[in-house]
């Protein structure tokens, strides 16, 4: 019985030291004063990141997808208390870009304007407090990354309002799409039937990020 509380012991502290190793991991090269701001304020609230935010992992995933394609007009759908718009503003400072993010909720919204003011990002930000049913037929412009975080039932209905202001080479991404279920299915069945993008299911992140490129 000791051996076995002994063992048990073992492997929770082993855990937790894997799980510091991995967030640690997690984190890009800091280059700048900004890049340091920000991964210290995200350490300081990792714990904190409830409420329908993504995790982590799935941050620096929409990170290297910004960078790594130069992405610069970027729209997020559910902002929640802006974890994930902290990463996207965070890799759009490295672009030269700026993220629309769109919160219906007026407690979140604000929580996360605080959130962005602290990891030094408000700049690379516009918020938006409004009900994304009505505002994405309205946004003008053009934009290459979208990240839909929001109603799951209405995300091929975002798609298609988008789709027509995303030039080739831009990037679709929706969060939990590991989940078939309603409202999901029908997205994934949607994009995945056209020809003119390309899906696959980032399987790094435990609850799915869908990456959808408009071919050229």
């Amino acid at each position: 019985m000791i051996r076995l509380i002994r063992y048990l012991n073992y492997l929770l502290v082993f855990s937790l030291f894997m799980g510091c190793q991995s967030a640690t991991g997690q984190y890009p090269k800091l280059e700048t004063p900004l890049d340091q701001k920000v991964k210290d304020f995200l350490e300081e609230n990792s714990s904190n990141w409830s409420d329908m935010n993504v995790p982590l992992s799935d941050g620096r995933i929409l990170y290297d997808l910004i960078v790594k394609n130069n992405y610069r007009n970027a729209v997020e759908l559910g902002t929640s208390t802006g974890h994930s718009a902290i990463w996207i503003a965070w890799a759009l400072s490295k672009t030269g870009g700026k993220l629309i993010t769109i919160e219906i909720d007026k407690k979140r919204y604000m929580t996360a304007m605080a959130n962005f003011r602290k990891a030094g990002i408000s700049e690379y930000i516009d918020a938006r407090l409004a009900d994304a049913h009505e505002l994405v037929p309205q946004l003008p412009g053009r934009y290459d990354f979208v990240f839909s975080d929001a109603d799951k039932e209405w995300y091929k209905k975002y798609f298609i309002e988008m789709d027509p202001k995303m030039e080739p080479g831009s990037c679709f991404t929706a969060h939990n799409t590991a989940m078939r279920i309603s409202g999901i299915s029908e997205f994934l069945d949607y994009i995945e039937g056209l020809d003119t993008w390309s899906t696959e299911i980032n399987r790094n992140s435990r609850a799915g990020i869908s990456v959808s490129l408009k071919k050229k």
